[in-house]
């Protein structure tokens, strides 16, 4: 009974061997992709009042969660079934990060908002409640995509081990992935309270002051780099899926840098994804029922 007792103690020794091995490639192998959705998730968790960050944060994170708690069944019963149709989620997934990409850069170029007069605080708050629910909407979708590509590529480092060992293994990465991810955006979006922190603890003088002051001073530098950052991942990780998952493209322009390539992949996809929208949206107000224009 003993021994047999100690035999399951040693297989689950071997098993849990086994998954921090495989995930510890898994986490390498999906570094780059990591990278991309801290930069992208950082700007879009961003720009809110001070009051409101934490609590979007912590919906996105949610958010995040859930999207990893559908995905991860849906990718191994496919990958067992229907493998090929993980390749076409990634191509619709990437088109939707080269839209989302592209569509920030056709806003700053030719729809950036004029700053009217005073409007009433009531509207204001309202409209800010708005735009807060459809950012967090934004961010849970990219989450979603970036989520696939992260638990397909940590499948994909699995593969030649049994099931359980692959389901560990996937479930760490993609548990690491967000709450890593994510404090790490947190960090980010309370530095300027840090330095508040720093400040007042100091006294307003000295060494702690000074960096304090730094980091409140340095914030809105890293939001904008963040932002810019952030649109530029979204087409570099849409390029790539399309490189990964299409064959035309596995040798497209290989006198080219592979990075410059993949970003002109995710614009190219981000312009004709653009004019889609665009042209279906104004199809669309043109032929839907006058009752629904009231």
């Amino acid at each position: 009974m003993a021994s047999g007792f100690f035999a399951i103690l040693d297989d689950i020794a071997a098993l849990m061997d086994d998954v921090a091995v495989s995930a510890k490639i898994a986490t390498r192998k999906t570094a780059g992709i990591l990278g991309d959705d801290l930069a992208v998730n950082a700007e879009k968790a961003t720009g809110f009042l001070s009051s409101r960050e934490l609590p979007v944060l912590w919906a996105i994170t949610k958010g995040s969660f859930l999207n990893k708690l559908i995905i991860l069944p849906i990718v191994f019963l496919l990958n067992f079934f229907f493998p090929i149709a993980i390749t076409y989620i990634l191509v619709l997934g990437g088109f939707y990060l080269a839209f989302e990409g592209m569509e920030k850069i056709v806003e700053y170029l030719f729809h950036r908002p004029k700053h009217k007069g005073d409007t009433a605080v009531q509207q204001v708050s309202e409209e800010a409640a708005v735009d807060e629910k459809s950012k967090i909407k934004s961010a849970i979708t990219t989450d979603f995509i970036l989520s696939i590509e992260i638990v397909i590529i940590a499948l994909g480092t699995a593969l030649d081990k049994d099931l359980t060992t692959q389901i560990l293994t996937v479930s760490i990465v993609a548990i690491l992935a967000t709450v890593g991810v994510y404090g790490l955006v947190a960090l980010i979006v309370r530095m300027d309270d840090a330095g508040y922190k720093l400040i007042d603890r100091s006294k307003n003088s000295g060494f702690l002051s000074k960096l304090g002051q730094f980091l409140v001073n340095l914030l809105p530098f890293v939001i904008k780099f963040l932002s810019v950052v952030g649109t530029i991942a979204l087409l570099l990780v849409s390029g790539g899926i399309f490189i990964h998952n299409i064959d035309y493209f596995h040798h497209f322009l290989p006198e080219v840098p592979a990075t410059l390539v993949e970003l002109l992949l995710g614009v190219m996809a981000g312009i004709i994804a653009v004019v889609i929208v665009t042209v279906g949206k104004k199809i669309w107000s043109l032929i839907k029922p006058k009752s629904a224009r009231v």
